[in-house]
């Protein structure tokens, strides 16, 4: 009887796996973070490696802005965020990337270096 059993709650185990990893594969926003200070130093990582490219989608980003004169803005097409200079703590914005280039810079100091960019491809 027991073994009659065991098949049926496999099956239905197995199928609810794939349907949470389904789920899953849908959320693009795994391992997204941008970063500003707290030294004079802004990134933009994905799974904490420096982000150079991504393709077109919906995101979850993760800003960590780690000072007091920093702050993390992000700029291309259809997107304008920013925190705020004083702002020190987390955030997380949902962002729609299209084709094209985005920049993010700390605007109190880029003309010092402090920014970057990436590329979003289709």
């Amino acid at each position: 009887m027991l073994r009659r059993l065991l098949l049926p709650i496999a099956l239905v185990a197995v199928f609810l796996a794939l349907v949470a990893t389904g789920n899953a594969s849908t959320s693009r926003s795994a391992g997204l973070v941008g970063e500003s200070g707290p030294g004079f130093s802004i990134e933009v990582k994905l799974n904490g490696k420096d982000l150079k490219t991504i393709k077109a989608g919906t995101y979850k980003i993760k800003i960590e802005d780690k000072a007091a004169i920093h702050d993390f803005h992000l700029t291309g097409k259809g997107v304008n965020k920013a925190t705020g200079i004083s702002f020190v703590g987390d955030q997380t914005w949902t962002i729609k990337l299209k084709p094209g280039k985005y920049t993010y810079q700390c605007d109190p100091h880029a003309a010092m270096g402090m920014k970057g960019s990436f590329k979003v491809t289709t």
